[in-house]
């Protein structure tokens, strides 16, 4: 699941994933009046109540506003049979340390992987 039909387009050139999409047109912003009902989150109800989802994965952007969002729907999907993942956050490949803000780098630490 991502925001924008453009969010959509960078994931496909990366080659990252190859299931199915669903575009959500924007995110939740109460400054900009995008509340629940702006969003197309009725449509994917429909979806996932005539589909076999297995997984949902909530590919909102990094921003306060994706952040809500990507909760908003965990919450809304919490009941469902379905795996409700998000993706991982960190450093960047190519990213050197010294450079990156706090806020990324709390997220890597949290977010860290054994690897033996």
């Amino acid at each position: 699941m991502v925001e924008t039909p453009a969010d959509l387009e960078t994931i496909e050139q990366a080659g990252a994933f190859t299931g199915l999409y669903f575009v959500l047109m924007g995110c939740l912003s109460p400054l900009d009046g995008n509340g629940p009902d702006e969003l197309a989150i009725s449509r994917l109800v429909l979806i996932l109540d005539e589909y076999p989802v297995t997984e949902v994965i909530l590919a909102t952007n990094l921003t306060g506003e994706g952040q809500a969002t990507a909760d908003y729907l965990a919450d809304q999907f919490a009941s469902r049979e379905v795996v409700i993942s998000r993706l991982a956050r960190g450093v960047p490949a190519g990213g050197e340390l010294e450079y990156m803000d706090s806020n990324t780098l709390n997220q890597a630490f949290a977010d860290r992987r054994s690897i033996h």
